[in-house]
């Protein structure tokens, strides 16, 4: 059963089995106009000795006013005020569209005609799962990773044409049983949306473990974890979300558990598309799971009737495409 983003493990009241709730250019050198001292003076006549002495004497002046001339220069460049440069052409700042800077509205998902129900039912994959050996914790642990590989390689395909790369929900297991207020309803594993983790609860498990036949074992907690990856896939596609603000905004218990009836019977219908592609078509996995968990009298409010989840079972595993698990379209008698 999915619990909704932020909250732990399923209420109180949790059914049974499957109870997963973003240098300027400087300016040019200052052009000097005519020399503030004018054009040199004719210097006067005097005696040949002293004449080169008169001319090295000018030329020091000269070259020192040249040297003061320089430095006037250079100072007058360094203070000149930095100009903005002209970018010419047209100023692309008045082309920009406010509205860019907006958030995008939401998408908004329609689960009745959502887009995955277009989608063919992925093709089987090879799932090679570990041994499980029921009173280890750790093998426990290694068979749900291993389930959750196998799931996450099945559901690629559909993911990928919808244009979606969610991460792959991680796998524990956990040794406390959640409590509930029904001796008759138990949790097996449960859907954490808000943190993409399935959490299988062993002390549960194992008590249903010890009633079945070892050749029924895998395809049993095989089609667990598949009905808690169906959160998952729930999750990603966007349904889970208008699942939960319909269940918020209903008016009634009734509409409520109408719903939530809805959002479990999908997640069972994507466990036996799971169990198609993970399991031998020609083989009785299928019926190996209804007689386990969908068959007797086990009618329950939050899940539907035994039979209604036998029929979506079903479905998940014999339909084309995933408009088999279509239960929000479906009529209310197969989702009582």
């Amino acid at each position: 059963m999915p619990n909704p983003p932020g909250q732990g493990p399923p209420p109180p009241g949790a059914p049974p089995y499957w109870n997963h709730q973003r240098f300027q250019q400087w300016p040019p050198p200052q052009q000097w106009g005519p020399q503030p001292w004018g054009q040199p003076h004719a210097w006067p006549q005097q005696p040949r000795r002293d004449r080169g002495r008169a001319v090295l004497a000018g030329a020091f002046t000269a070259a020192s006013v040249a040297l003061v001339a320089l430095v006037a220069s250079v100072v007058v460049v360094a203070n000149t005020p930095r100009e903005d440069p002209s970018a010419g052409g047209t100023d692309v700042s008045t082309l920009y569209d406010n509205g860019l800077y907006a958030r995008p509205n939401p998408a908004e998902v329609d689960i009745v005609e959502h887009p995955l129900y277009g989608v063919a039912v992925p093709e089987a994959v090879d799932c090679d799962l570990p041994a499980l050996e029921s009173d280890s914790d750790d093998s426990w642990e290694s068979f749900a990773n291993g389930a959750g590989d196998c799931l996450t390689e099945l559901w690629t395909p559909v993911m990928d044409e919808l244009g979606l790369v969610p991460e792959p929900p991680r796998m524990t297991v956990t040794t406390d049983s959640p409590a509930t207020d029904s001796e008759d309803s138990f949790t097996l594993a449960y859907y954490e949306q808000g943190r993409g983790l399935i959490t299988v609860v062993l002390p549960n498990v194992r008590e249903i473990d010890a009633q079945l036949p070892d050749t029924h074992r895998e395809d049993v907690w095989l089609a667990l974890m598949g009905h808690e990856y169906a959160h998952h896939v729930q999750d990603a596609t966007g349904i889970l979300d208008v699942a939960h603000d319909l269940r918020r905004t209903a008016g009634s218990e009734a509409a409520e558990l109408d719903t939530l009836r809805r959002t479990e019977l999908q997640a069972e219908c994507m466990a036996g598309v799971a169990l198609r592609g993970l399991t031998d078509p020609s083989g009785n996995s299928l019926d190996v799971v209804n007689l386990h968990f969908n068959s007797g009298s086990g009618d329950l409010e939050t899940h539907g009737s035994a039979a209604n989840r036998s029929q979506w079972l079903e479905s998940g595993w014999s339909e084309e495409t995933l408009d088999g698990c279509n239960t929000y379209g479906a009529d209310e008698g197969e989702v009582a």
